[in-house]
């Protein structure tokens, strides 16, 4: 389609023009009302707040926040639903997270997600009559037990990047197929899951290989760690985690032991290591790693969230690989469970088509010749960039569009819970008063990576050193003529405390202390529109989308921005006044 064929039409609501629009989110930040009754005090004004705050574990209530308190405290503010099928997930027992979030608000659309198409694909049977799958274990080495067939991915039903059960309904269909040796090389969890509860996917593990275990099917774990130490860093944060687990999975290096769930108490015996922090294991038997990646066999990677894959995909397969030097290289035929770059073809084989995003805001602008900007630090910069751009890599129009990535630290979130903000802020105020943009879009990363942590006290630091910068910005919005649009993607650091499922109480350890959560929430989030005035117009929430969610940001961001949304795009959230302002 001709870029002309894309130009957005100009809104008769438009009585005065100049001004440009911000979107601030603010990563895992969730609004939640709970039990102990001290959600309204995030919208006063003090610095004490009562102890329920901090009790409750809701380190957003109890920080002192009074830039957001006012934002939220203002007529033009509501929540947004950021998880389950508000963002394409199967159910409204399924968090949101970033990617999903940010495919919402930069789509304007929802479209089915990760899981959903997963889960769609295995039912339907698609999946295993795909050409990739045949590919994969059709094959005499395969059935001769010649080669391996080796299912590597996060191991855990957190369903954000990946969930145990389509791992047993590929180790099935592996079987089915004729598939003699399987090997797992599993990744424990701990962040969308609760922090040490790895023992309990292992004893379902060994229930379920107890089933499909024969004289002529062997599947064994072959070697693991964890998630944030092993295998799964992403926008080449630090590739030393990837070399960690090419080492273990390909190499066989690592701390060796009999079995997953022995690797898995003594390494929590020596270092005191929650599941996400694990270092590197291997399962030998005799001396020897019982199941190294070798030349001539299958490697799928059935997580089907992209940016934690793509990097171990690259060490995989790429021929000119230049990050770490592989001692190895075996000849594999390897697949994703989806293509998680698209553009880049990473995996060039996948067993899952992605959703197929066009006509996303950023590519509706580039086209209408708007000038724009985004801006994060590392950890969050392919979300407002390639998960924003509809899972496009790359830039519409360079012309049109700046992208600046802040550095992220390489230490604990926890050490450091400001973060990367201030720098953050530091370059999108320049930006604003050079006038460099018309439409813009930054992410504050502290509430979710610090969130993730399970340390109340750092993301309590966190949500302080975020509204800090928050009221930098407010403060330059008037000054540059900017209308601020804050909202979140999904909810974190609300909820840094375990509650029991039945009563909602907080849960305790052994020792007295409540147990820490480091997973994403099903808040809703926060969507508050600042420094209207620069409008020229009144306008006002509507009260008839109840249901709304993120993915009526975009039509929102476009009316604002002089712009007539596109008839498909789910439906803007304000309504304008005839009447002009005194």
């Amino acid at each position: 389609m001709e870029s002309k064929d894309l130009a957005l039409k100009t809104s008769k609501h438009n009585p005065k023009p100049g001004h440009r629009v911000l979107v601030v989110v603010l990563d895992g930040v969730g609004i939640i009302d709970t039990k102990d009754d001290i959600s309204a005090a995030l919208f006063k004004h003090e610095a004490t707040l009562p102890a329920g705050a901090f009790a409750a574990g809701n380190a957003v209530n109890a920080a002192w926040m009074p830039n957001l308190a006012a934002a939220l405290a203002q007529p033009l503010f509501r929540t947004l639903r950021a998880h389950g099928p508000a963002v394409g997930l199967p159910s409204d027992d399924d968090m949101g997270n970033s990617e999903v979030g940010h495919n919402a608000l930069g789509a304007g659309r929802v479209f089915d997600q990760g899981a959903k198409l997963v889960n769609q694909a295995i039912e339907s049977g698609a999946l295993f009559k795909s050409e990739t799958w045949k590919w994969l274990v059709n094959r005499p080495e395969m059935t001769q037990g010649k080669a391996t067939t080796h299912l590597l991915g996060l191991f855990s039903d957190g369903n954000v990047h990946s969930h145990i059960n389509h791992l047993f309904s590929l180790i099935e269909g592996a079987k089915r197929d004729g598939v003699k040796r399987v090997r797992l090389h599993l990744l424990c969890d701990g962040r969308d899951v609760p922090p040490t509860s790895a023992l309990e996917y292992v004893e379902k593990l060994e229930t379920f290989l107890k089933t499909v275990n024969n004289a002529s099917f062997d599947c064994r774990v072959a070697s693991g760690g964890g998630r944030m130490f092993v295998t799964m860093d992403r926008y080449e944060s630090d590739w030393k985690i990837v070399e960690r687990g090419y080492q273990a999975h390909v190499l066989g290096e690592g701390k060796s032991f009999a079995s997953m769930r022995e690797a898995i108490e003594q390494l929590r015996k020596e270092g005191n290591y929650v599941d996400q922090n694990l270092p590197p294991f291997v399962i030998s038997e005799s001396g020897k790693p019982i199941g190294t990646i070798q030349d001539n066999d299958s490697v799928v990677l059935f997580n089907f969230r992209g940016d934690r894959a793509i990097q171990i995909s690259r060490a995989l397969t790429e021929e000119n690989f230049k990050p770490f030097e592989r001692k190895r290289f075996p000849k594999i035929r390897y697949a994703g469970m989806m293509q998680y770059d698209g553009d880049l073809k990473i995996p060039e084989h996948f067993l899952v088509t992605p959703p197929t995003i066009e006509r996303s805001m950023g590519e509706l602008l580039s086209a209408t010749g708007v000038r724009q900007f985004a801006c994060s630090e590392t950890q969050k910069f392919g979300h407002v960039t390639y998960f924003w751009n509809g899972n496009r890599s790359g830039k519409f129009n360079e012309k049109m569009e700046n992208y600046v990535e802040i550095p992220s630290d390489r230490v604990s979130f926890s050490e450091r819970p400001w973060m990367k903000c201030a720098e953050i802020t530091d370059e999108t105020i320049k930006q604003m008063k050079a006038g460099s943009f018309q439409v813009g879009r930054i992410n504050y990363a502290n509430g979710d990576m610090v969130g993730h942590t399970g340390d109340f006290q750092a993301a309590y630091v966190s949500n302080v050193a975020v509204d800090l910068q928050l009221g930098r910005l407010m403060q330059a919005a008037k000054e540059t003529n900017t209308i601020l649009i804050i909202t979140a993607d999904h909810g974190n650091a609300d909820e840094m405390y375990e509650r029991d499922k039945k009563s909602g109480k907080v849960t305790f350890d052994a020792s007295g202390k409540p147990k820490a959560k480091t997973s994403h929430t099903l808040a809703p989030v926060p969507f508050a529109i600042v420094n209207s005035e620069a409008l020229g117009a009144p306008i006002s929430l509507r009260d008839d989308l109840a249901k709304g969610g993120l993915s009526n940001v975009a039509a929102t961001v476009l009316e604002i921005a002089g712009f007539e949304p596109p008839s498909d795009y789910d439906a803007s959230l304000i309504s304008w006044s005839a009447e002009k302002k005194s």
